[in-house]
């Protein structure tokens, strides 16, 4: 009989072979994700996600796409059918730095009872309708607190704070990435 061990729900004997796996084939650890969006009126716009690359081969276990709206609040010219675009982005970056400190803590045994986070981004849409050549479209500053809860010491605590510079999101939103655009006729 097995018995599987999990820490905040998180089977160990199943991330330690993921780990002992990329690390005798790093090939393993390249994931490609997708997304695909086409706009529906206004501000509204509808994206599909299904399909990813990882581990070596393409992905087939999600039978029906995962399927997201996007619209902005009326104050923006939309209808709030669905959160924008930004909002998603905070939501995106808050999820990813939970995972990730859920993972790196399970790994380390540190049992966690409970983990929120809340995100604030600030942004001047100056930017985005092109008024002011000096201030960014995007957010000029992103606020984000994490309330653990457990029997965790202070130096733990700090442990788990440093654990997210190894969340994805976080790293894409402070450094710069790649992005190349073609826009073609149908």
């Amino acid at each position: 009989m097995s018995i599987t061990s999990t820490v905040n729900g998180v089977d160990l004997e199943r991330l330690h072979a993921t780990i002992q796996a990329v690390t005798a084939d790093p090939s393993l650890g390249r994931f490609q994700f997708r997304a695909r969006n086409h706009w529906i009126d206004g501000g509204h716009s509808r994206t599909t996600i299904q399909g990813f690359y990882g581990a070596g081969q393409e992905d087939a276990t999600r039978a029906q796409p995962f399927v997201v709206d996007s619209d902005e609040p009326p104050v923006l010219l939309g209808e709030n059918r669905a959160p924008n675009a930004g909002e998603y982005a905070l939501q995106a970056l808050a999820a990813c730095l939970i995972g990730t400190i859920v993972y790196h803590a399970a790994a380390r045994g540190m049992a966690l009872q409970g983990l929120e986070c809340t995100v604030r981004g600030d942004l001047d849409v100056q930017g985005f309708l092109g008024l002011d050549s000096d201030i960014r479209p995007g957010y000029q500053q992103i606020d984000v607190t994490i309330t653990v809860t457990g029997d965790l010491d202070d130096d733990q605590l700090a442990e788990l704070a440093s654990l997210t510079r190894y969340s994805p999101v976080r790293d894409m939103v402070t450094n710069p990435v790649a992005v190349a655009i073609e826009v073609d006729r149908a």
